[in-house]
């Protein structure tokens, strides 16, 4: 099994009162990971640093009620769960696997502040309820916004975790952005002389 990563200091501070429960999480998808398909075999020796804390910097920007479209290994709903408990969090996910997993964890942290739904966004059936909508790792811009800009309510969010040529994929979603009614699409950058690598969001207001 590959080594996973030494917890970076930073960690603690990020997670605050939570880090026991990261660090439980972490650990689990660090052993399991790889075998169960939910990680590569590359990730486990930069687990917390591109994976974890690169999810976890982002949970200040949550309120409400948020969805996670397409939650995989729980990244980043279930780490953002378990940074902040005062929010609900829905984990939308089609693959009995990755859900199979995201319950099995819900229930060992005892996160009650998660439901996992199992299904595609595109099958979302409860009307756009939700305060924001994240996701990571997903798919470009274009093809995201008509699957979770529908999930939202009038004035709610997109918090999209995006690699570094976000701002290439607002320009080439912006027929999506004018068709679902998206304005103010941002990128903001998160971590910056705290993470190695810097978190970087698309946020946009739903109208």
């Amino acid at each position: 099994m590959t080594e996973l990563e030494q917890e970076p200091a930073v960690a603690a501070s990020i997670f605050g009162d939570r880090i026991d429960l990261a660090r439980r999480f972490t650990a689990t998808l660090g052993a399991q990971g790889e075998e169960r398909g939910l990680i590569g075999p590359l990730e486990p020796p930069r687990l917390w640093s591109r994976h974890i804390l690169n999810s976890a910097i982002a949970a200040p920007l949550f309120s409400g009620v948020v969805g996670d479209v397409g939650s995989g290994a729980g990244l980043p709903g279930l780490v953002l769960a378990i940074a902040r408990p005062d929010v609900q969090w829905v984990l939308i996910e089609p693959m009995e696997r990755r859900v199979t997993w995201l319950n099995e964890q819900v229930a060992e942290l005892g996160l009650d502040n998660v439901e996992v739904l199992r299904a595609r966004a595109e099958d979302w059936r409860r009307g756009p309820v939700l305060d924001a909508v994240t996701a990571r790792a997903v798919s470009a811009l274009r093809t995201l916004v008509p699957i979770t800009a529908p999930l939202v309510r009038d004035g709610g969010e997109l918090i999209l975790l995006k690699g570094a040529s976000v701002s290439n994929e607002i320009e080439a979603a912006e027929k999506q952005l004018r068709k679902f009614k998206i304005s103010n699409a941002r990128v903001e950058v998160l971590g910056e002389g705290v993470l190695d690598e810097p978190t970087r969001i698309l946020r946009a207001t739903v109208r």
